[in-house]
């Protein structure tokens, strides 16, 4: 067994373990209420990351006349659930825990019908096959995202208390896999990257990290949390079942190359709106905000030129003693002090 074998079961693992901490984290009343009390959102949600993303990556494919590995990369990533981000991660950037785990486990149950029927359907609107198999598609998601998703919840409403206990460890060695597998393919994968960014890929893929910013927000209903957690969940798409996808159709070609440069561009894009939603939710003043920039663009030179993990990171949480938060509490006072 060689290492990029080892690296991609290592990959195909991260997927499981992340979703079946999905499932442990899950609440059947909040995906009852989702799906009950909430339809107006559900449907912008599904029509942001299954609909909007799909018909971008083709109508790519029909603007740039784009490389076969690019096209079917793309397509692939359009319709992967569950996008590598905790919901805790979301909630810090604006959203509601409750409301991030019921909208990403519910999506995820749904794609495995969704997502082969899409195929379908843009097969007969463009009359053209797509590249990608529908049949192998929704092999692939219900092995890698059903199955341990609906184990965990399973797990959870048999025992709850153990299930609050395991959830963090089981989140933490997914995505703790997941990073090491992307930081082992960036390395070995490094020059074919280097070679995607002089041929000028990045503009599609730019421009499909973009589309799904704007759709997610402007589908994620009127409450500024949801728009965020839509956003970047659709913006977000799960590198690990994209490329356990086209790999099942594509055995004997090369798409890591393509996914890793996806990560890359996509981390340093949403980095500005992450910013500006968390000063529109009041969690970041104007100097934390430039120091933010400031950090991520120089994280970002750097792990890329030490060969590290630069996709995975997102803005960090100001904390409440950080010298950010402090200067706010400082001039809140001041204001109160002066208005007296």
């Amino acid at each position: 067994m060689d290492l990029k074998q080892l690296t991609l079961w290592a990959l195909q693992l991260s997927i499981l373990v992340i979703a079946f901490g999905f499932g442990l984290k899950a609440r059947i009343d909040d995906l009852l209420h989702m799906l009950r009390g909430r339809p107006a959102l559900l449907a912008g949600s599904l029509l942001a990351m299954f609909v909007v993303m799909p018909l971008v990556a083709v109508l790519l494919e029909h603007a740039f006349d784009l490389r076969h590995v690019v096209e079917v990369a793309l397509i692939a990533l359009a319709i992967s659930p569950l996008p590598p981000l905790m919901p805790s991660t979301l909630t810090k950037l604006g959203g509601r825990a409750s409301q991030a785990i019921a909208l990403l486990a519910t999506a995820a149950l749904l794609s495995v019908v969704i997502a082969p029927a899409l195929v379908e359907l843009l097969e007969l609107y463009f009359r053209r096959p797509l590249a990608v198999s529908s049949t192998k598609i929704l092999a692939t998601i219900a092995v890698s995202v059903l199955l341990p998703l609906v184990a965990g919840m399973v797990f959870r409403a048999v025992l709850p208390e153990l299930a609050e206990r395991i959830e963090l460890p089981a989140s933490m060695v997914g995505n703790v896999l997941l990073r090491l597998a992307a930081l082992v393919l960036l390395v070995m994968n490094w020059s074919a990257i280097w070679a995607l960014l002089g041929n000028g890929t990045i503009i599609p893929i730019a421009i499909f990290v973009l589309a799904g910013l704007a759709a997610g927000h402007l589908l994620g209903g009127p409450a500024p949390g949801g728009r965020t957690i839509l956003a970047l969940a659709t913006a977000f798409r799960h590198p690990g079942i994209a490329l356990t996808t086209v790999t099942a159709n594509f055995p004997d070609e090369n798409f890591v190359a393509v996914i890793l440069l996806y990560l890359l561009i996509s981390a340093i894009l949403c980095v500005p709106y992450a910013i500006w939603r968390q000063r529109a939710s009041g969690n970041l003043s104007d100097v934390g905000a430039a120091s933010v920039i400031l950090d991520a663009h120089n994280k970002a030179v750097d792990d890329v030129r030490a060969g590290r993990e630069a996709p995975y990171y997102i803005i960090p949480p100001v904390d409440a003693d950080s010298p950010a938060s402090s200067r706010r509490s400082s001039n809140r006072g001041k204001s109160t002090r002066n208005d007296g």
